[in-house]
């Protein structure tokens, strides 16, 4: 299958997966009378607006370089990741709020007795059903997800099938919260929709951080570094390696890349070294989408002292599973 055939595919798994989800349990919060199974009905539907723009950052992301954007639209997945990263922290909120109201409109309601608050409502046994049905169909939605977007190396698809997982997460409160209002305890049930909100918002702020971290091009981890600088030095003809840089951008990485060769070589010679080194690093890490080497004398004069420098701390925050593009 072509990428893009992928990219459809998981889309549209995701779109109508969550749609029949939503609708089912929709209706099996309000029929069933569960807060807990409505507020994860709400996710749900978050995941639909997830799971689109996924699938229009990573279309929009592979289109080819063009005048205004010489370097690619790889940030534009980023950016999508932190558009469903923001939908969930919005999501999550609002959960978060409506179940601690819940949760504080039961508690009263069960310990005055003179209250005018109607008793609480106990959930049927249709939301409980709904909570299994929603965390087996989840799970098999966050593998299959993640899996593709491993191939992919989609920072979209990843944090959209990470949005899969915490609905299944929160379909296991929904179904604790249900399970426990069913024997007696009818608070559980609004008490699960704030355990579901911070599942959410946790989940939310991991994928706000890692990409948020990709859109300012930080440097890749001191283990990948290290690992293209072994790569450089084993060409014989660099004698040491001055400086080496790193920065992510979307997915991928661009490499800076300082080397020293022998002083006396021709200009052919040290162009040829260049390029051997180039190569080897673009072929041995796929997700190096470009590195920039420029030669260094290993014999340095009084007056070319100051070219030598020392390779700054590096930024943790690298993979180098995605694929090359040359």
């Amino acid at each position: 299958m072509t990428e893009k055939g992928i990219v459809e595919r998981v889309s549209a798994v995701g779109v109508m997966g969550n749609v029949l989800l939503v609708v089912f349990k929709l209706f099996a919060g309000f029929v069933g009378r569960s807060s807990a199974m409505v507020s994860d009905a709400i996710h749900s539907l978050s995941d639909v607006l997830a799971t689109f723009v996924a699938y229009l950052g990573v279309t929009f992301s592979e289109a080819p370089e063009d005048k205004e954007h010489p370097y690619g639209h790889e940030q534009i997945e980023n950016l999508a990741a932190i558009a469903i990263a923001l939908t969930l922290l919005a999501t999550g909120g609002a959960l978060c709020y409506h179940g601690v109201i819940k949760t504080c409109l039961c508690y009263h309601a069960m310990t005055s007795s003179g209250s005018n608050l109607a008793s609480p409502e106990i959930p049927t046994l249709l939301p409980l059903v709904a909570a299994i049905v929603s965390i087996v169909a989840k799970e098999a939605m966050f593998w299959y997800t993640l899996y593709y977007a491993n191939r992919l190396d989609s920072a979209a698809f990843r944090a959209d099938a990470w949005h899969h997982r915490t609905d299944a997460f929160s379909s296991v409160g929904s179904l604790i919260g249900v399970a426990g209002a069913r024997m007696g305890f009818p608070i559980l049930d609004p008490l699960a929709s704030i355990v579901i909100s911070v599942f959410i918002l946790h989940v939310a702020i991991g994928i706000l951080r890692r990409s948020a971290s990709q859109a300012v091009d930080t440097a890749c981890d001191d283990k990948f570094e290290e690992e293209i600088r072994a790569c450089i030095l084993a060409n014989k003809s660099v004698e040491h390696l001055d400086l080496i840089r790193t920065r992510q951008f979307g997915n991928r990485v661009y490499v800076e890349a300082e080397i020293a060769v022998d002083g006396n070589a021709t200009l052919f010679v040290a162009h040829r070294i260049a390029h051997e080194v180039h190569n080897a690093v673009e072929e041995r890490f796929p997700c190096v989408k470009h590195v920039m080497v420029h030669v260094n004398p290993a014999q340095l004069d009084d007056t070319d002292a100051s070219l030598t420098r020392v390779k700054p701390a590096s930024v943790v925050g690298c993979d180098d599973s995605s694929s090359n593009d040359g």
